[in-house]
């Protein structure tokens, strides 16, 4: 379930009228805000508002063709229908921000201290103002100047994808914001809840997004705001859609809460499974299994004799764990033994052996290609480029290349080494080219893939955590030198086999959640 976009569904709902059923008896939105205008000019004529303050009042109304227009102060009227976005019930008007806004008021910091709110002082996920930063007035910023009050809605013009909206109340109406806020101060026409809704809806959103400019820090104007075309239903129904939306978002923000716990369990679940498995704790130990010894000895016969057949160099590497008399861990290499206590993880059972990635599978690197020698028409064999073709263990193909130089196979455990790594998957589409921010890791001596992927997603944090550069990334010596757990073959087939199902398990219940 996508509670994210069923919020979306409820707002966008509310907004357009269809989220409670409309009552004849309500006041009709039209005629509040003839009230409130005809109030505003009272205000003029008392010196309580200047006549710039109402310049920007329109009319929106619909004319004997049905269409939508819109009459100006000096008594014009122009058709808009081309600028309606969507239709609204009967009883409600479509008003610019002009008609729906007080003008906003600038309050400079007073006092030894104020409290300040920017745009880091926004959680943009539950639009709320987390902590104002307390700040000394002497050190105030130039853009502290926004005067709040008690039920306005502050929106950052600056980034306004990134969503950074709030509801003030009381308790912090009382501090100054910055000016990269535009401050939605509501008019007795709408409600301050059911304005807090409409300004976080994709509609709005959206809407101004498109007349962001800048490179930098792209933004809005207050012309933008002010000039955008809002729908606005009679006030009781404004709050019969308050009420409602606001029981309906409650509701699903509780199943939000109750599915990332379900996941975070079902995460730390799989990760404690994962660990006893690579542990040799998931599945029993069987003493006729053959001893992990047995193969890498088998490992090690079958590499000489590709060595005198020419087919590989020999590692000047190559080394043998084991475990000495004083139960400490040693590396012999062929001219040196080393202690390598503080790099072993956990204790074997009994017929397990450690062993570095190197000594049993060969490490390839992928290599970029140039945007001339490769292509979208399917043309050669797929061309793999980076962790963008990678999906929950599955590979895309969007690409294609006649000159491959770095080539995976079936078989093949493909991880993401640079930007975003530790994306995981095995290739089962055949032959392909990888860009350097792969590598393929290739089973040469009929090891078990399946287990070797356990091994891999267990030691991910060692991985991520050893990366280096700006740009995120591990090493073909960081991947190498990984000392993995080897257990008999047997064992490896019997735990890859229940992870399976464990695996099977977990997708049923994430399914079941969707």
């Amino acid at each position: 379930m996508d509670t994210q976009a069923l919020r979306q569904k409820i707002i966008d709902l509310a907004i357009r009228g269809k989220l409670v059923p409309q009552d004849p008896n309500d006041e009709p939105a039209a005629a509040l805000l003839k009230r409130i205008h005809t109030e505003k000019l009272q205000m003029v004529k008392d010196g309580k508002l200047k006549a710039k303050d109402i310049q920007g009042d329109t009319v929106i109304f619909n004319g004997e063709d049905n269409l939508h227009y819109e009459k100006f102060q000096d008594g014009t009227v122009k058709c808009i229908e081309n600028e309606i976005p969507f239709e609204i019930p009967d009883g409600w008007i479509w008003c610019r921000g002009y008609s729906c806004f007080w003008g906003m008021e600038s309050k400079k910091p007073d006092g030894k201290f104020f409290e300040y709110i920017d745009i880091d002082s926004i959680d943009n996920k539950r639009h709320c103002v987390l902590s104002p930063k307390k700040i000394l007035s002497s050190q105030a910023p130039s853009r502290a100047s926004r005067k709040l009050k008690n039920g306005c809605i502050i929106f950052s013009m600056v980034r306004p994808y990134l969503e950074n909206i709030a509801y003030i109340d009381e308790q912090l109406s009382t501090c100054i914001a910055s000016t990269g806020f535009y401050i939605c101060n509501p008019l007795p026409l709408v409600d301050a809840q059911y304005l807090f809704l409409l300004m976080t809806s994709g509609y709005i959103i959206n809407g101004l997004n498109q007349f962001m400019k800048g490179d930098n820090s792209p933004s809005i104007r207050q012309k933008d705001i002010e000039n955008w075309l809002y729908p606005i239903p009679p006030l009781y129904e404004q709050k019969r859609i308050v009420d409602f939306a606001n029981r309906s978002l409650s509701l699903n923000d509780d199943i939000t809460k109750r599915i990332n716990e379900l996941k975070s369990t079902i995460s730390i679940t799989k990760a404690k499974i994962l660990d006893l498995a690579i542990r040799g704790k998931l599945v029993p130990q069987d003493q006729n299994d053959e001893p992990a010894s047995v193969l890498i000895e088998r490992i090690r016969s079958e590499k000489e004799k590709l060595i005198k057949q020419g087919k590989i160099k020999r590692d000047k590497n190559d080394s043998v764990i084991y475990k000495g008399d004083d139960n400490s861990y040693y590396e012999k290499f062929q001219d040196k033994v080393i202690c390598i206590d503080d790099e072993i993880p956990f204790e074997l059972p009994d017929n397990w052996k450690f062993i570095r990635l190197k000594d049993a599978w060969q490490l390839l690197s992928g290599r970029d290609l140039s945007p001339s020698k490769y292509n979208s028409n399917k043309d050669g064999i797929p061309y793999i480029t980076g962790a963008s073709n990678f999906s929950h263990g599955s590979v895309s193909i969007i690409r294609w290349t006649q000159y491959p130089q770095v080539i995976t196979k079936v078989g093949d455990l493909l991880i993401t080494c640079k930007g975003t790594i530790g994306e995981i998957a095995v290739n089962d589409f055949g032959d392909a080219h990888i860009a350097r921010q792969i590598m393929a890791i290739r089973n040469t001596h009929t090891l078990n893939s399946g287990y070797l992927r356990l091994c891999i997603k267990y030691y991910l944090n060692l991985i991520i955590t050893s990366a280096k550069g700006l740009i995120p990334g591990i090493t073909r010596e960081d991947t190498l030198d990984l000392i993995l757990p080897l257990p008999p073959k047997q064992y490896q087939i019997r735990v890859v086999r229940l992870i399976k199902e464990i695996d099977y398990i977990a997708l049923f219940q994430a399914n079941h959640i969707k």
